[in-house]
């Protein structure tokens, strides 16, 4: 607990205009919170419907500029916003960008898990949407084979990841 100037007890966490908790620390490239007053990169916005073809490019042009974490709260956003029957999906790409994000970080272990988790929920929702072809122009096959390659490259080598290198294309 914290106290305000007026000697009120509050929560010292931070708050959005709603009263959720937030933490409004700045955050790095791969999303690790910086301390209080330090130049961070811009975070992505909480809550935004995009069109899936939006939530495709938008994520592209993150993972491209080596911000996977970021991506992934995009993804997340389809996810959270998204029809029922693509909800796996979105999660599955969701899990990649936090497990690329993981590698980046130097998490091996947790880097690996969440690439292969991911790589089996978006191969588990292609194999249950048979005959979608490529949802979004996505090329889910080559997805999956990144996502376990990299996951085996991380485990082999130990070393993080350079995320911007070692970023997907979504769509081949």
């Amino acid at each position: 607990m914290a106290t305000t100037p007026s000697g009120r007890q509050t929560d010292a966490r931070d708050r959005d205009d709603e009263g959720r908790a937030r933490n409004a620390r700045p955050r790095d490239g791969l999303g690790r919170p910086l301390p209080y007053g330090a130049e961070g990169v811009a975070r992505q916005p909480e809550g935004v419907v995009r069109t899936p073809e939006e939530t495709v490019a938008e994520a592209q042009e993150l993972l491209d500029a080596g911000r996977p974490f970021h991506a992934h709260e995009v993804f997340e956003d389809a996810w959270k916003s998204g029809p029922d029957e693509e909800r796996a999906l979105w999660r599955g790409l969701a899990q990649l960008a936090v497990g690329l994000t993981h590698a980046a970080r130097g998490n091996v272990t947790g880097g690996a898990r969440l690439l292969r988790r991911g790589a089996g929920a978006v191969e588990e929702w292609a194999a249950s949407a048979a005959g979608r072809g490529r949802p979004y122009g996505m090329d889910l096959t080559g997805l999956t084979a990144w996502a376990r390659q990299l996951a085996q490259d991380v485990e082999q080598d130990g070393s993080p990841v350079d995320a911007r290198t070692r970023g997907p294309r979504l769509r081949g």
